[in-house]
C-alpha cells in the first residue's frame, strides 16, 4: 500500500493539491455514483435510433472509461467524462428521428467534430471561439438543451403524449391507444391495445420516480439522480410481482426483471463499433450537423470545466484555468473513441462537482471514476434492464439542472435577452437543437444591427449568421 501511495503521490502530486489517496478514492467514487446514470440513460435514448441496446451501453461504459482516465493523464485533473446528456439528444432526435439520417452518419459527424477538436484544441482557436460567443447565448443553449430533455423524458415516460386537439397533451390511456391505432394502421401492423396493467402503471411510476428523485436532490443525497431511477425501478418490479404491471411485448413493455441466465456476460460491441459512414462527407448537410455538434459540445465543455474549476479554486488569478489544452485536448480524443466506439458525443460531466465537492483535486480521482465505469461493464444486465419509465425520471431532473442557467441571462437588455429567448424555447418546441443554435445567432446578429449595437458583435457571431441564413436558403 506504500508503495502504491508513493506512486500516485509521484504521478499526480497529491501533496502538492492538499489531498491524499484515501480522500481521492472516496471522491472518485462519489462521482461515479452521481453519473452512473448514464449507463441506463444512454441506451434508452440511442437504442431508439436501430442501435442495439447491449451494445450502446458497453460502448457508453467504455467511452466513459477512455475519457475519464485521458482527463487525469492529460491534464490531472478530477474530471470525468461519458457521453453527453442533450447531445445523445441531438444525435437520436434531430440528426437520426428528426432528419432522417442514419446513426452511422450521426456517428461519422461526431468523429469528424473530435477531429476538428484536436485540431483547434492544439492551438488556442478553441478558447477563442467560446469567447466570441455572447454569454446570454451560452446560458440559453443550455437552458433549451435542458427543456428538450425534460420534454424527451416527459415523453418516454408517456406522461405526456400527441393529442388529437393538441400537439401534445398530459396521458389519457384514450389518447395513448388512439396513437397506437394510427401507427398500426399506418405500418400496416397488427393492433394490440395498452391497459392500465401496462402504459398505465409505468406512467403511474415514472410521476413517483419524479417525485422521489425530487426529495433526494432536495436532501442533497450522493447519486440522488440514481438512486431515484433505481427506486423508480425496484417499485416497478414489485408491481410486476404482485401483477399490477403485466408485460406487453407488442407495445414495447418487457419483464423488468434482470436475465442472468447467461452469466454476468459483456454486451458485444461488434453491432456498433467502427460503423463509420464516410460517404455522407458529400453533402452540405453533414457540415450543419456536424457544426451543431461542435458548436453545443464547445460550449458544454468549457462551460463545465470553468464551473467546476471555480468550485474547487483551481482558477489563477486572471480567472483562467491552467492546463486547460490538456483538458481539452483529453474531452476531444475521448469524443474521437466514442464515435469509433458507438456512442455519442463523448464530454465533461457536471457531475464531476460531486467529486471536488468530496475533497477530489487530482487526476487520481478520475483515475477512480474510470474503473467504476469499466466494472460496472460486468453488470450489463443490471443497467440493460432499467426500463424507460426509470429513467425518464433523471431526463427530466438533468433538464431542470440546466435550466438553472437561465439566471445568467440579462433580460433588462432585450437586445441580449430576446435572441437567448427565441434560442431556448426554439429547441424543445422544433424539436432540434440546432435550430435553436440557428436562431439564436441569427436573432442576435440581426436585433443587435438594427438597434445600433453592432460594435458588441464580434467578427466570428457575423460569419455565423451568414452560414445559418445559407443553410436556410440552400439546404
Amino acid at each position: 500500500m506504500e508503495k502504491f501511495s508513493k506512486l500516485m503521490e509521484n504521478t499526480f502530486k497529491l501533496r502538492a493539491n492538499g489531498t491524499t489517496v484515501k480522500t481521492e478514492i472516496i471522491a472518485g467514487v462519489t462521482t461515479f455514483m452521481t453519473m452512473a446514470y448514464i449507463l441506463a440513460v444512454n441506451p434508452n435514448i440511442l437504442s431508439s435510433t436501430g442501435m442495439d441496446h447491449g451494445a450502446v451501453f458497453t460502448a457508453t461504459a467504455l467511452a466513459a472509461f477512455l475519457g475519464t482516465l485521458l482527463m487525469a493523464l492529460f491534464a490531472n485533473y478530477p474530471f470525468a467524462l461519458a457521453p453527453g446528456m442533450g447531445l445523445n439528444a441531438y444525435f437520436a432526435y434531430t440528426v437520426v428521428l428528426g432528419y432522417g439520417y442514419s446513426w452511422q452518419t450521426a456517428l461519422t459527424a461526431v468523429f469528424a467534430e473530435g477531429i476538428i477538436f484536436i485540431v483547434l484544441s492544439l492551438t488556442n482557436v478553441r478558447e477563442a471561439i467560446f469567447n466570441s460567443i455572447p454569454v446570454s447565448l451560452k446560458s440559453a443553449v443550455s437552458v433549451g438543451i435542458g427543456l428538450f430533455i425534460a420534454f424527451i423524458g416527459l415523453q418516454n415516460a408517456k406522461i405526456v403524449l400527441p393529442n388529437s386537439s393538441t400537439v401534445a397533451g398530459l396521458y389519457s390511456l384514450s389518447s395513448y391507444n388512439a396513437n397506437l391505432q394510427s401507427a398500426a394502421t399506418l405500418n400496416g401492423t397488427e393492433y394490440v391495445a395498452g391497459t392500465f396493467n401496462d402504459v398505465g402503471i409505468t406512467v403511474l411510476l415514472a410521476v413517483i420516480g419524479v417525485i422521489l428523485t425530487a426529495v433526494l436532490v432536495v436532501r442533497n443525497v450522493k447519486g440522488n439522480i440514481l438512486w431515484g431511477i433505481l427506486a423508480t425501478w425496484i417499485l416497478g418490479m414489485i408491481c410486476q410481482a404482485c401483477g399490477l404491471y403485466v408485460p406487453n411485448p407488442a407495445n414495447g413493455f418487457y419483464s423488468l426483471f434482470p436475465d442472468f441466465s447467461n452469466g454476468l456476460s459483456i454486451p458485444s460491441l461488434a453491432p456498433i463499433f467502427g460503423k463509420l459512414d464516410f460517404s455522407i462527407l458529400k453533402t452540405g448537410e453533414f457540415f450543419v450537423i456536424m457544426f451543431a455538434f461542435l458548436f453545443v459540445d464547445m460550449f458544454d465543455t468549457i462551460g463545465t470545466l470553468i464551473g467546476v474549476s471555480s468550485k474547487a479554486n483551481m482558477l489563477d488569478k486572471n480567472g483562467k484555468l491552467p492546463r486547460i489544452k490538456g483538458a481539452l485536448m483529453a474531452d476531444a480524443v475521448a469524443t474521437c473513441a466514442g464515435a469509433v466506439l458507438g456512442t455519442s458525443t463523448t464530454t465533461t460531466f457536471v457531475e464531476s462537482s460531486a467529486g471536488v465537492g468530496a475533497g477530489a483535486r487530482t487526476g487520481f480521482a478520475s483515475v477512480v471514476t474510470g474503473f467504476m465505469f469499466l466494472i460496472a461493464i460486468l453488470f450489463a444486465p443490471i443497467f440493460t434492464a432499467i426500463p424507460g419509465f426509470a429513467t425518464a425520471p433523471a431526463l427530466i431532473f438533468v433538464g431542470f439542472l440546466m435550466v438553472s442557467a437561465i439566471v445568467k441571462i440579462d433580460f433588462n437588455d432585450v437586445t441580449e435577452a430576446a435572441p437567448a429567448y427565441l434560442c431556448l424555447i426554439a429547441m424543445p418546441l422544433m424539436y432540434s437543437i440546432a435550430e435553436g443554435i440557428a436562431i439564436g445567432v441569427i436573432s442576435y446578429v440581426i436585433i443587435n444591427l438594427i438597434c445600433g449595437k453592432a460594435k458588441k458583435i464580434t467578427p466570428l457571431m457575423y460569419i455565423l449568421a451568414v452560414l445559418f441564413i445559407c443553410k436556410y436558403i440552400f439546404l
